[in-house]
């Protein structure tokens, strides 16, 4: 009897799929793309209205055989693809590779795996979107166009290897120039004073309040030391009492359910997951993991979006789930809708979210691993928190008056109590580096006119600090604030800058690497456009408006080009051979010595190449001691072009480490301390972990 056939991307789908379908159905994975561009040839007719050159991907003409052969007896093919752009591309591929154009064809999409969802799913089935597949494609012949026609430059004048990338360009662009603005930064000193006071009587509990300026409301700024003591000795002498006391309740909202940008920063924050990790784990919770008994089971919702609508069913599940665990307190009066302003942003897609919020984190713990477990709880608690009631917060400020001879000065202090929980007692939303905490401070009962006794002035010193180096969060921030890729993009980039050398990670944070800052500084030079963040969004918007039906693919690809073709043929001839100057002569040929970039980063070359081929490696030194021998240990890097640190004696003595060593010895036991990823001081030969190593 003939069966229909079902095609997914994945077996773990494919298994979860399957047990809902029945005997009726035969459900194979086509494991991703099945066509591509060819990879060792532009694939693109450029001169033919830029008619891509498809190949089947390496590795998948097994399974093309397999979806052919069972297309022969079935009665229908249902395209079961992702529902988005990629999934769309990759159901039409499909079709054509696997000659399944004669066959009755059904697309069907559904945004979360569970069984009234596929049910609805099949029985609503469409055709191909051709506006989703023309949008994925015009995506994909850009950046085959840029990379190809960039890269090229960058092996001849850096080095070999090299890439370029219409996204990642970008990316490493904003990590070069915050690195810029860091070294470029210029502290500036300034002070600040905070005064200990409590009220009269020998144990009424004291508090801190700041120095706001003068009571008339005019700024006081405090630049240095002198200053700032000229002024403690007056207010020393200063009487206090309070002038007025303001209470206020405000209303702190939850954050709306997790889209895929907010998902990576909040894992990031809260668990030092990577963009590559969370996603990998994400997916395994879409696809469907065996819950005993119950089977395969897709646990959370499609999680490549950026929409935070939730369909009504989740809405109204949410909803009743709250009022049976905590009470009608903690349910709002209606439903709470967010709107997410994210160019572009899908509104048919949902927010992720659990495909049910009876299915609590507990229940499924002894079924996940760690990592799945920790991921689940996030947005099963980001889904629930959204939907309850807002926090109450009661907020006391205190303005405290400070008379001193004729003047007259204002402090100030707050403080903040949680009348009503709401939705923090279930999740509160993490913070970035860069963000300021709320500070404790208790106030006892105060009254306007109270007498004050001072205690203390607290004067401390401050300078104004550079911005922050970018997390893995702040940076996907960043990118989805200027519109820069889509959510299927932020995590292959952040491991494609990193996989390239441009970009390493420092204590968490990503810095540019030498290469990453040259290769950069070459493309900003002489392709502007690429590397503009203005310039890379609007292409983003263009993409959105194919896949909207709005513009044409093709005539939005030659806008794009002819002005790319011109500065490339431009740079070609103005970009110089990246090489420094030095003060080594070739004991080969007597010719001058220049540094250039090879596969493992810097080497020495003779300027003579290629009638001269001398080279030799550069030895970095660190100014540390080998352990072992007492050497000059030196920094090297491996065949993968990791870096680590080795004994400059190699190959006699073959003491190496992979964490930077520092140059003070262990207060334990005198051996090697190195910078840990933590960034801690760790030993190399005991088990002594303390004080912060120095910045990378």
């Amino acid at each position: 009897m003939s069966k229909n056939l079902v095609i997914v991307e994945s077996p773990a789908k494919a298994r979860t799929l399957g047990q809902f379908l029945g005997k009726d159905y035969t459900v194979k994975a086509s494991l991703g793309h099945v066509r591509d561009l060819p990879q060792k040839e532009l694939g693109i007719d450029i001169d033919n209205d830029f008619s891509p050159k498809y190949v089947v991907t390496r590795g998948k003409t097994k399974v093309l055989k397999e979806i052919k052969e069972g297309a022969k007896s079935a009665k229908a093919v249902y395209l079961a693809t992702d529902p988005d752009r990629e999934g769309e591309a990759i159901s039409w591929h499909l079709v054509a590779a696997a000659g399944l154009g004669k066959m009755p064809l059904k697309r069907v999409v559904f945004h979360e795996i569970t069984k009234e969802a596929i049910t609805d799913a099949f029985k609503h089935p469409r055709t191909i979107d051709l506006k989703l597949v023309n949008a994925q494609q015009a995506r994909r012949i850009l950046d085959r166009l840029v990379g190809y026609k960039l890269s090229p430059l960058l092996w001849k004048r850096v080095r070999r290897g090299l890439s370029a990338g219409r996204v990642q360009s970008v990316a490493v662009k904003l990590i070069v120039d915050r690195e810029a603005e860091i070294l470029g930064f210029v502290p500036v000193e300034y002070w600040s004073i905070e005064a200990e006071l409590a009220k009269e009587g020998k144990k009424a509990t004291s508090f801190k309040a700041g120095l706001v300026g003068l009571a008339n409301g005019e700024k006081i700024d405090l630049k240095d030391k002198e200053q700032t003591d000229a002024l403690v000795a007056r207010l020393e002498k200063a009487s206090y009492a309070v002038s007025a006391v303001r209470q206020k309740r405000t209303a702190r909202q939850p954050a709306p359910p997790f889209i895929t940008s907010t998902l990576q920063q909040e894992a990031w924050r809260k668990f030092r997951l990577s963009a590559k990790q969370t996603m990998a784990i994400a997916q395994q919770l879409y696809e469907g993991l065996p819950l005993g008994k119950a089977g395969n089971v897709g646990l959370i919702t499609y999680m490549r979006t950026d929409s935070t609508t939730v369909s009504a069913s989740a809405l109204a599940e949410a909803r009743a789930y709250i009022s049976e665990r905590y009470g009608t307190d903690y349910l709002p009066p209606a439903p709470r809708r967010f709107i997410k302003k994210v160019k572009g942003a899908q509104e048919a897609h949902e927010a992720i979210r659990p495909t049910s919020v009876r299915r609590e984190p507990e229940q499924v713990k002894p079924y996940l691993n760690r990592e799945q477990l920790k991921l689940y709880t996030l947005i099963w608690q980001r889904m629930v928190s959204s939907q309850m009631a807002a926090a109450q917060i009661d907020t006391t400020t205190v303005d405290i008056e400070a008379k001193a001879d004729r003047e007259k000065y204002l402090f100030r202090a707050a403080s903040s109590v949680i009348a009503f929980p709401g939705f923090l007692i279930l999740y509160q939303e993490g913070k970035d580096e860069d963000e300021n905490g709320e500070k404790k401070n208790k106030l006892p009962e105060l009254a306007k006119g109270e007498q004050l006794r001072l205690l203390q002035l607290i004067p401390e010193q401050h300078f104004t600090q550079p911005p922050p180096r970018y997390t893995e969060a702040t940076l996907i921030k960043a990118l989805e604030e200027k519109g820069i890729g889509r959510p299927s993009t932020y995590a292959p980039i952040l491991s494609l800058i990193q996989e390239r050398g441009y970009v390493e990670r420092r204590n968490g944070k990503l810095g540019p690497t030498e290469l990453g800052s040259i290769v950069s500084k070459l493309l900003s030079e002489h392709f502007a456009d690429i590397v503009n963040v203005g310039f890379t969004a609007q292409m983003e918007e263009k993409l959105d408006q194919i896949a909207s039906g709005e513009l044409e693919w093709v005539p939005m690809l030659h806008e794009f080009y002819e002005p790319f073709q011109e500065t490339i043929s431009k740079a070609t001839k103005a970009i110089p051979k990246v090489s420094e100057p030095t003060n080594e002569i070739c004991e080969k040929c007597g010719r001058p010595m220049v540094i250039k970039w090879g596969r493992r980063g810097k080497f020495m070359s003779c300027s003579g190449f290629p009638e001269c081929k001398n080279a030799r490696s550069i030895v970095v030194n660190i100014g540390v001691k080998c352990p072992q021998c007492k050497g000059e240990l030196v920094e090297r890097k491996s065949k993968k072009g990791r870096t680590f640190y080795g004994c400059g004696n190699f190959p006699k003595c073959k003491f190496a480490v992979w964490d930077k060593p520092l140059p003070k010895p262990c207060p334990q036991c005198g051996g090697l301390l190195t910078l840990s990823k933590k960034g801690t001081a760790k030993c190399t030969q005991c088990s002594y972990e303390g004080e912060e190593g120095e910045e990378g």
